[in-house]
């Protein structure tokens, strides 16, 4: 996939979560998301600082005092960037749609699987519909099959073979004695850790692993 299409899947999904959460009430807000100890306002906290992201030293420094624990580093960003108000996150996401900024230590290919995620976190416990790109979709999960830390999907599915029923996505390490089908936006969420909302979207005989 192109680098231009990627970066319009990346804006179009920060307009639609700016439109999600333009009609959201303060309780809302406050609610849990699909991150581990992430309420609602911090994950779309993290999605508008994306593109305001601190300078590398910046990070660094942070990442030093979080005693090197990206996770903690992450979230506590995120919770710094929280402190705007509903109205100015919202309006932060609409206007920096298409800024192609990144932060220094990531690339397009995580920017893509981090922002169609995060959508998901939001817009799952809230009980919304959000759909998920289809082409998006198959670059997420590309991308997180091959990397390792902190998903390791390979190593979690290595005797599973994962199957897509509505786009043409397949991983099969070739001694796969289990299968998972389903959806493609519901193997993303299952490959990054998110069981518990994919699981009711899965079907084949390695979804009894998930329980």
């Amino acid at each position: 996939m192109e680098q231009h299409v990627k970066w319009e899947i990346v804006a179009s999904q920060r307009r639609v979560l700016a439109e999600l959460l333009a009609g959201l009430s303060e309780s809302e807000w406050e609610q849990p998301s699909l991150c581990h100890e992430w309420r609602v306002r911090d994950v779309a906290a993290h999605v508008a600082l994306t593109p305001r992201s601190p300078s590398a030293f910046r990070i660094v420094v942070d990442g030093v005092r979080a005693r090197g624990d990206f996770d903690r580093l992450n979230r506590d960003l995120a919770i710094a960037h929280a402190g705007r108000t509903d109205a100015d996150l919202a309006a932060e996401l609409l206007r920096d749609a298409d800024s192609r900024r990144k932060p220094a230590v990531t690339t397009l290919d995580n920017l893509v699987m981090d922002t169609l995620v995060h959508v998901q976190d939001i817009a799952l416990p809230l009980g919304r519909s959000v759909p998920t790109p289809p082409d998006g979709a198959v670059a997420a999960l590309d991308r997180v099959w091959r990397m390792g830390w902190p998903f390791w999907a390979r190593r979690r599915f290595r005797t599973t073979r994962l199957v897509a029923t509505d786009v043409d996505w397949v991983a099969d390490r070739g001694a796969a004695a289990t299968e998972i089908r389903g959806p493609a936006a519901a193997l993303l969420l299952l490959l990054t850790g998110r069981t518990a909302a994919a699981a009711p979207r899965l079907t084949g005989t390695g979804t009894a692993q998930l329980r």
